[in-house]
């Protein structure tokens, strides 16, 4: 990292919610200026800015350019080709925070899906043995601004880490988790092996006291974590977490029965074995980790129940915007379905959830937006033709699905694609879904 010097001229590249915190952070002895594409993009009064197509562009003038997570390295490469170290200048907030942090204990959490629900049951098991818990980072609280909580040397640190903030993290945290992992964002990688090498980032720097780990059944998960020094530990396997007999088995520690759990599907024991394990290394309270798991239902948009009306239950899965997640929330349910796909493009292929569809006990599926062309081909050459268009507004899908759907069955809002065209964004997406459903009334 470059010098840090008073009264240096910093610029933050993108002006999202981690450019506020970044210019939060860094605005008082220093002097800012703000880059961003929109042109429209609302700044705090007096700030010097650089708006529009050509933000990026002449950056060399900067003493410390601060990366927002939107904006890839290589965009800013490009932009600025004649200065061949440009990238020299970069940095993050996910790596000032490592930097300056006041404690050691912070686990990093990455992967495809599961972050969120992973990190929140860390946390939420740290809290229940009686730890001072910050979470954060891709989740909730943008890293700097966990800073502004007054962070003791004593207290834990839970980050969710996406690729976007690890493609140039130069820190690996004292524990590090790599969860299942499956071909995304290819929209903004170049493909799936720089995905993979960013998701490897968070476990390049670990030193041999620290502890990795991994999903001992996904592949991609085994291959990030290879690079670390730490001490390996894989879960769904001994030593780590499992799944035997129905129960949640730790070094021949029962922690509770999956039929206790409240979140839903079986990815989910993975996602609780992930925890387990992490949590394990820190303390083997059974009753803390117990007390969570049986009672925690899981974020917003993970397959979450929105409501039953007329026998029909309609679940809010929008969070899952690649094929391995619709199919696990198809999985997830015995009862016939009618499933919600589509949505803008992330470099998918959808042969595998094709296939499945047929096999899971759906009735129908309605189709949305940009993929839905090919999602439909897809299912249809996987010999699953009950496959209709779903409408261009959430209230005429609903309205469809419900048409479709009779006492018993489940209305699935499980995407497999980004909400971009149609919705702002998967929150977004959710959020409609949610309102038409609760405006639907009994028949």
């Amino acid at each position: 990292m470059p010098a840090i010097i008073l009264a240096m001229k910093i610029a933050i590249l993108g002006y999202g919610e981690q450019g506020r915190s970044a210019y939060e952070y860094w605005h008082k002895d220093n002097d800012i200026t703000v880059c961003d594409m929109n042109e429209n993009t609302q700044l705090p009064s007096g700030v010097s800015s650089k708006l529009g197509i050509n933000y990026l562009k002449d950056l060399d003038g900067f003493d410390l350019l601060i990366r927002s997570p939107s904006v890839h390295p290589s965009d800013i490469r490009n932009a600025n080709s004649n200065t061949s170290n440009i990238l020299d200048k970069v940095w993050t907030n996910t790596n000032q925070f490592f930097k300056v942090c006041p404690t050691k204990n912070i686990i990093g959490v990455t992967g495809t899906k599961g972050k969120g629900t992973t990190c929140t049951l860390i946390a939420k098991i740290l809290e229940a043995v009686g730890k001072k818990v910050h979470l954060g980072g891709n989740i909730g609280i943008p890293p700097l601004d966990l800073l502004k909580n007054d962070i003791k040397p004593d207290d834990w640190v839970v980050l969710e880490l996406a690729n976007f903030q690890l493609i140039d993290i130069k820190y690996s945290p004292r524990i590090a988790v790599c969860l299942m992992v499956a071909d995304e964002h290819l929209d903004w990688h170049s493909d799936s092996r720089e995905y993979i090498t960013a998701k490897q980032q968070l476990f390049g720097w670990q030193s041999e006291q620290d502890i990795t780990i991994y999903n001992a059944q996904n592949e991609y998960s085994q291959h990030i974590t290879s690079v670390s020094k730490g001490q390996k530990i894989p879960y769904m396997k001994h030593p780590g977490a499992d799944v035997m007999e129905n129960k949640i088995v730790i070094e021949n520690q029962t922690i509770c029965d999956v039929g206790e759990l409240k979140l839903l599907g079986k990815h989910n024991w993975q996602n609780v074995c992930a925890a387990v394990t992490a949590i394990w290394q820190v303390s083997k309270n059974i009753e803390a980790m117990k007390s969570v798991l049986t009672t925690f239902t899981g974020l917003e948009h993970r397959l979450e129940l929105v409501r039953e009306l007329d026998g029909v239950k309609y679940y809010d899965d929008s969070f899952g915007t690649v094929p391995e997640t619709a199919i696990v929330a198809i999985e997830a349910f015995e009862q016939p379905k009618v499933v919600i796909l589509g949505g803008s493009d992330k470099g998918s292929d959808y042969k595998i959830l094709a296939k499945i569809v047929s096999e899971q006990n759906v009735k129908k599926v309605l189709v949305i937006g940009k993929m839905a062309d090919d999602i439909s081909l897809a299912l249809r050459s996987a010999g699953f033709s009950d496959v209709e268009p779903g409408g261009d507004n959430m209230a005429a899908i609903v309205a469809k699905a419900r048409a479709s759907a009779q006492a018993g069955d489940v209305v699935l809002l499980s995407p497999a694609c980004a909400s971009f065209g149609m919705f702002e964004n998967y929150k977004d997406r959710g959020e409609q879904f949610r309102s038409a459903v609760e405006s639907l009334s009994s028949a």
